[in-house]
């Protein structure tokens, strides 16, 4: 197996699997400074409102937040710079082609430790529109209320 197959969440957006149909996901690696992933290993890090481009062949992440590191002093480097996604060539020209369909998009999922590697989960996903939410939304609440009433039954 090589390095260790522990995976430990740093990461994670939530509102992504509420504003996107998930269509396929991919793993990538992540280009850091030493800086940035001491401050991952503490957990520090935000993807809300970040978002994933593919430029010249190479795709980057932009808006990734990564506290910079207490005791890194001159060696931190800008919360929030591009950051290079590490993925095969076939990988990137695939995802290129899905995009191309209209209303695609890539968005990151998950930052994660796999090993002693930082791995970014990205999805191709396609837009809701405001029906789809509202349609999800109340799906979930009558999950939540059979939820709440098989508690209830199991109380008596």
């Amino acid at each position: 197996m090589g390095k260790g197959a522990g995976i430990r969440m740093v990461a994670n957006n939530k509102k992504a699997y509420h504003e996107y149909f998930i269509e396929d996901k991919y793993e990538a690696g992540v280009s850091l400074a030493g800086t940035e992933v001491k401050s991952l290993r503490m957990g520090k890090c935000s993807i809300k409102e970040s978002f994933i481009r593919i430029e010249r062949g190479e795709v980057f992440i932009y808006g990734m937040h990564i506290s910079p590191y207490e005791k890194g002093n001159i060696f931190n480097k800008d919360p929030l710079r591009v950051k290079k996604l590490l993925l095969h060539r076939e990988e990137i020209r695939k995802i290129e082609r899905q995009i191309a369909e209209k209303g695609m998009t890539l968005v990151p999922l998950q930052v994660y430790f796999k090993g002693s590697l930082v791995k970014v989960e990205i999805a191709v996903a396609r837009g809701k529109k405001l029906y789809d939410k509202r349609q999800d939304i109340a799906k979930k609440d009558q999950k939540r209320e059979a939820q709440r009433e098989l508690k209830d039954r199991s109380r008596w």
